[in-house]
């Protein structure tokens, strides 16, 4: 096999990391280029979008190699493989490896998941700061948080059974959206609007749509107008999944 193949194969893997983790796509084009030069490649085009990577290299006394990866997983975020991913690739920039070499520390990094345990205190943290930050008081906060347990459980359980984000996100909202509601009619003190917003926090695609107008204004139009488009469809059933479960529980009550 070639070299160029070999490293190919290892880029696209990097670059799909790195798209999966909430990366920019400059950042991803980027990084991509640098690791390529680095690693003896006199010609490097890469091309990326939120669905695609496309990258061709080219290697003295070879022919031109070009290879596409379709994108399955995007919008995730996963800052701690992001970092270091990113040292991988400065490390390599300043001294290149092997095919192999990179291989092998990209499966450590790349095998490394997120503890549930963080999850979970993340998600219940979140809720119930956001809830007091809006006005709640502390009960508020409390129902915010057993939401927001609802929302990790969903996530953890019910994400994989979801044909894709869209479902999933409804699901969830409609989900802790009832869970909020009937503790209301039990509790009425509680203020609903107030434990909602804590747990829509949880849900938001902010750095999504953050990610999309900053690729728009660089020059990533197509990259930043999906991104867009994919957070603006997002937040769009994410409110009809609270709006359907108030809904659904006033009739009921």
């Amino acid at each position: 096999m070639y070299i160029s193949t070999k490293y190919l194969h290892v880029f696209l893997d990097i670059g799909d990391a790195l798209l999966s983790s909430g990366a920019e796509i400059f950042r991803v084009e980027d990084t991509l280029n640098r690791m390529g030069y680095a690693c003896g490649a006199t010609q490097m085009n890469v091309f990326v979008i939120t669905s695609s990577i496309v990258i061709t290299m080219e290697f003295p006394e070879e022919n031109v190699r070009t290879q596409t990866r379709r994108i399955r997983k995007t919008g995730g975020n996963d800052f701690e493989k992001l970092e270091k991913l990113n040292n991988l690739s400065r490390q390599f920039c300043q001294n290149p490896m092997s095919p192999e070499e990179l291989r092998e520390v990209f499966d450590q990094i790349d095998k490394v998941v997120p503890t549930q345990t963080g999850k979970l205190a993340g998600s219940i943290l979140a809720a119930f700061s956001f809830a007091l930050f809006y006005g709640g008081n502390l009960w508020d906060a409390l129902l915010a948080g057993l939401a927001g347990i609802l929302i990790w459980g969903a996530q953890r359980h019910i994400r994989k059974y979801c044909m894709n984000e869209v479902t999933f996100q409804f699901v969830a909202s409609f989900l802790a959206g009832c869970f909020i509601c009937v503790m209301a009619r039990l509790f009425p003190a509680l203020h609903v609007d107030k434990i909602m917003i804590g747990d829509i926090m949880l849900l938001i695609p902010g750095l999504m749509a953050t990610n999309a107008i900053r690729d728009i204004l660089i020059g990533d139009t197509i990259s930043g107008v999906m991104r867009f488009i994919e957070a603006m469809l997002l937040a769009a059933v994410l409110a009809l999944g609270f709006i359907g479960a108030i809904f659904l529980i006033g009739r009921i009550g």
